[in-house]
């Protein structure tokens, strides 16, 4: 193995920067594809059946093995992942924090706008005492079990996605590409890996997902190359609108068509979505400025 890593290192300067993102996808599939077929049995799925509550394990099966993959790519590109932006340092975890208030603050804006507007609903809600209307307690999602763990999950996942899309991937293809073009094509691989999951209801959100790859790019090049407000955008817009889904908090009134609030209910499908990202990356760029 240690052979075969040392005559890649060789060659990694003239294998074009697409080649080792296949390469990287098709051995993360590889290695993938046994434990994957061994869970669906264990879980009895097969497709083409929701997958429900199947996904998180494998999800989680999916996302164990990039560790390793990642490990063996530095080695090969004689890098280390701080060249991907993830390092330990206080002003990464800050980053994160703001990360994550800007993206809990931009969802609190969409849905607030929308309620207001008559398109959204409240579904989980109490009559305030003082004028009776119906009021949703933040606390209450904010706190419950669900919703923290939700918050691990999220933090998982986009700390993952954020260290291949927007560190590895980014980093690789801006060996051949300058940093748009290298932005738009992590981005459109980012959009289109999310069709493995759930592909129906992912087609009407890519070009809501590979808006959101470029803003996390974005976020990326607002942080001086580090990940921390990247990972911590992406987390917050993952536990929100989990969060909210799972609670059933609230629903489109269907007095706008769902093209505007979100086709199938999921907000990167919909107009309200996209200008939510485009005015996050306008926050950025302030940041960045």
């Amino acid at each position: 193995m240690w052979n075969q890593i040392t005559n890649l290192r060789l060659l990694s300067p003239s294998i074009p920067a697409i080649v080792k993102i296949i390469w990287f996808f098709s051995t993360w599939v590889g290695l993938w594809l046994p434990v994957a077929i061994v869970l669906a049995i264990a879980l009895k799925w097969h497709p083409p059946q929701p997958l429900g509550n199947k996904k998180l394990p494998l999800l989680a099966s999916l996302y164990l093995i990039v560790p390793l993959i990642l490990w063996v790519t530095t080695r090969i590109e004689n890098t280390s992942f701080a060249d991907w932006g993830w390092y330990w340092e206080p002003e990464v975890v800050m980053s994160l924090l703001r990360g994550l208030g800007i993206g809990i603050i931009s969802l609190v804006i969409l849905f607030s706008l929308q309620l207001t507007a008559g398109w959204m609903e409240l579904q989980i809600s109490e009559n305030s005492t003082e004028t009776g209307e119906k009021i949703i307690n933040p606390w209450r999602l904010i706190l419950s079990h669900s919703s923290l763990l939700t918050l691990l999950l999220a933090m998982w996942i986009s700390g993952t996605e954020e260290l291949i899309f927007r560190g590895c991937f980014q980093t690789i293809l801006q060996q051949d590409y300058s940093v748009v073009i290298a932005a738009a094509i992590a981005s459109l691989i980012f959009a289109i890996a999310h069709l493995i999951w759930e592909t129906k209801e992912t087609l009407p959100q890519l070009p809501g997902l590979w808006l959101m790859g470029i803003v996390l790019t974005l976020g990326r090049i607002a942080d001086n190359g580090s990940l921390g407000l990247a990972i911590g955008l992406h987390a917050a817009w993952i536990w929100g609108i989990t969060t909210l889904d799972t609670e059933g908090a609230i629903k489109p009134t269907s007095s706008v068509p769902e093209w505007i609030t979100g086709i199938a209910e999921k907000p990167l499908a919909g107009a309200a979505g996209i200008l939510l990202l485009l005015a996050t990356a306008a926050v950025l760029l302030l940041i960045k400025n």
